[in-house]
């Protein structure tokens, strides 16, 4: 089966993951996108998200905070804000995370940033679902 080279780094951790994978499957501002070997050009800005990588038979999960990807026929570059594998998520951190931007929202305060509440929910959801916890 034929193979594509990810390559994943942020600024804080360097390089979070490099493998040859079969497949990848992330969410850009533009929606879901699957990306395999020899796939055209592309470039993208990515939105929080658990994204899908899969090799050989098996799906692994990683989450990134949004970013940047880049796609050649045989390499795909993403430049993230925050990179995690599930390993190092905290869920109960992710929890609180979670909780703290739906009380922010649920107050519709003239004063709460909403834009930067949901984008810590969907920040929160998508660490979770790295970790197999759904919430709301």
């Amino acid at each position: 089966m034929a193979t594509i080279l990810l390559e994943v780094a942020t600024p804080d951790k360097g390089e979070v993951c490099k493998k040859d994978i079969n497949m990848l499957i992330v969410r850009s501002i533009c929606g879901e996108l699957g990306i395999l070997p020899k796939h055209a050009r592309l470039l993208t800005e990515l939105i929080p998200h658990a994204m899908r990588i899969k090799e050989g038979g098996s799906e692994v999960q990683l989450f990134v905070s949004g970013g940047f990807m880049e796609v050649t026929p045989d390499k795909i570059t993403i430049l993230a804000d925050a990179a995690e594998v599930p390993d190092d998520i905290d869920v109960e951190r992710a929890k609180a995370a979670y909780q703290r931007a739906s009380d922010r929202l649920a107050k519709k305060d003239a004063d709460i940033d909403t834009n930067r509440a949901e984008a810590a929910l969907a920040r929160a959801k998508a660490r979770l679902l790295v970790k197999g916890v759904h919430m709301g």
